[in-house]
């Protein structure tokens, strides 16, 4: 293309999941509501476990992790959704579109990895019980977070470094809610293929690998339980898993409708919507599934509740009674 058709990308335009401004005050509520319950459920984890000794687990501790990493993950993308609806504005920055770029695919690369992290624990709690506390220790989970977040880290820069080499044309219209790697790449009038082949190779890498240690662990943990003899015992250690099962199926099942709709679909809109399941929805939803489906984060979450309603009742008590005091 000629130069004259080439920039360095001053801004880009988000163009959303719709231009109907009708649509627009619906699409406010309804982000709004999805972000403040994502972020309320997700802290209430977080503070679940911190509160409750009895949850100061490798497994619990690998869940706060993952509830931090889905709080990062939707406050990067929503609030600056929220305002450019509000402002009736599409633009973002080149910059502020790397930076939120590169903190997504840190907090997206978390999740997958926290995830394969958890199902070793499954594996360990429920193939080697007796030799759990000693594998398990509190410097190897630390350890395994660090990891988690180091990969996440590189993953993430090499992106967007690798996006600082590219040229721009003039029409830097993004169809989608947030700035989106394929979308960017898409745009580029230079020479994308090394960008490709590091998508690929990090997608074969952070994806397939994950993957295989969840599908390898729930193997082993699949027939240790059958060898239980008794239909209590298998019940009782299979139902452990069944929130991380849940969410790993919704996590990896939310990303390939993701990448089937791209796939079979010519319209970057209707991908757009298929990733606000992705991006918007599972870290929503995480918060239920654990605290639904498993019974010491119920018990430990009704104590949070009744202790916060009785501190309260207190507090109101003796300003009460202070005030009687005073007169």
């Amino acid at each position: 293309m000629e130069s004259e058709n080439q920039t360095l990308a001053a801004e880009f335009l988000l163009l959303g999941l719709s231009e109907d401004s009708e649509l627009q005050p619906i699409l406010f509520g309804l982000f709004l509501t999805m972000y403040l319950v994502t972020v309320v459920g997700n802290l209430l984890i977080i503070l679940t476990i911190s509160s409750d000794p009895h949850l100061h687990t490798p497994m619990y501790f690998f869940l706060s992790s993952l509830s931090l990493a889905d709080i990062g993950s939707t406050s990067t993308l929503v609030p600056k959704m929220l305002v450019n609806i509000q402002t009736e504005s599409k633009a973002i920055s080149y910059a502020g579109c790397l930076t939120q770029l590169c903190f997504f695919v840190v907090f997206v690369c978390m999740d997958n990895l926290l995830l394969a992290v958890m199902a070793y624990d499954r594996y360990v709690a429920i193939c080697h019980p007796l030799y759990y506390t000693v594998i398990m220790n509190p410097r190897l989970c630390v350890l395994l977070v660090l990891i988690c977040l180091l990969i996440s880290t590189v993953d993430a820069l090499v992106h967007t470094l690798m996006l600082l080499r590219l040229s721009f044309c003039k029409h830097l219209e993004i169809p989608h809610f947030f700035c989106d790697l394929t979308q960017i790449l898409k745009m580029a009038c230079s020479n994308t293929l090394v960008n490709n082949i590091v998508v690929y190779l990090s997608t074969m890498l952070l994806g397939i690998g994950p993957v295989s240690g969840i599908m390898f662990s729930y193997t082993r943990i699949v027939s240790s339980i059958l060898r239980i003899p008794s239909t209590g015992g298998r019940w009782k250690a299979f139902s452990t898993c069944g929130s991380h099962l849940s969410v790993v199926s919704l996590f990896y099942g939310t990303a390939l409708g993701v990448y089937l709709s791209s796939a079979v679909t010519d319209s970057p809109r209707k991908t757009a919507v298929a990733s606000v399941m992705y991006a918007l929805v599972t870290p929503m939803l995480n918060p239920f599934i654990y605290s639904l489906r498993n019974k010491d984060m119920k018990g430990a979450l009704r104590k949070l509740t009744l202790g916060t309603f009785s501190f309260s009742w207190a507090e109101k008590l003796l300003q009460r009674v202070a005030g009687a005091w005073g007169r």
